[in-house]
């Protein structure tokens, strides 16, 4: 609790310098953090909350739900078998290097402009983190927690949901903080792209076409609070998860 009021002490004690420094250099191009609180909430205001941040949210949340999926059951059905890992390794790990921002015009040619390519930009960058994790950690689980389940007559399915995927959680959620964080960044990007209607991005791209900074900081705060409340969001459900376990 101690660590947890320090924390936000320096927070408050930065937002105080930043207050003090850009209040002192009065630059229009380093508002202070009381001019970007009010222009977020009167962007609230005007609406843009529903029109921008919501459809941002629902692509972020369509694509890294999608994603998460897929990547954690392929991830676990290769981890658990070593000719499927050894055969695809080199595969995941070359589509792994690949930056997902460079492949948002693909698939824009393929979905064509409008949500389908945002959202699978997004599940793009979600997928392979989860997807290596998670096969890491189905083959690391004890052999021996495997034999003791064999010995009580475990099914394949009650082994996979009582034995591997609880051993491998850890290293799944290794991977979905990894991917919420990339997932962000995708979603933001595909908003700046040409053709894109609405979402934080689309705005942030607009008030800077508009020389308009106290929207493009008000833009940047929101992606910090967003992104800072979903972490904290997975990480109370991985606490949750972990205190259900024996």
């Amino acid at each position: 609790m101690r660590g947890f009021a320090q924390r936000w002490l320096l927070f408050a004690l930065c937002l105080l310098a930043w207050q003090v420094a850009a209040g002192a250099a009065a630059d229009p191009f380093f508002p202070p953090p009381s001019v970007i609180a009010r222009q977020m909430y009167d962007l609230g205001r005007a609406g843009a909350t529903t029109e921008d941040v919501l459809p941002s949210l629902l692509r972020l949340g369509a694509g890294f739900a999608l994603g998460s999926l897929l990547g954690a059951v392929l991830g676990v059905a290769i981890g658990r078998s070593r000719w499927a890992y050894e055969f695809l390794d080199p595969v995941l790990q070359f589509f792994r290097a690949i930056p997902p921002p460079t492949l948002v015009p693909v698939f824009v040619v393929l979905f064509s402009i409008g949500p389908r390519a945002q959202i699978a930009s997004i599940v793009f960058s979600v997928l392979w983190p989860v997807l290596l994790n998670a096969a890491d950690g189905a083959r690391r689980v004890e052999p021996l927690h495997l034999e003791t389940a064999r010995a009580f007559r475990l099914t394949g399915p009650e082994r996979l949901a009582y034995v591997i995927v609880p051993a491998s959680l850890p290293k799944i959620f290794a991977g979905l903080r990894l991917a919420l964080s990339l997932s962000l960044i995708l979603m933001v990007f595909s908003e700046l792209q040409p053709g894109a209607a609405d979402g934080i991005g689309f705005r942030l791209q607009e008030a800077t076409t508009r020389f308009d900074y106290e929207t493009v900081w008000a833009a940047i705060a929101l992606l910090g609070m967003l992104g800072y409340a979903l972490n904290a969001g997975l990480r109370a459900v991985e606490r949750l998860l972990w205190r259900g376990q024996p």
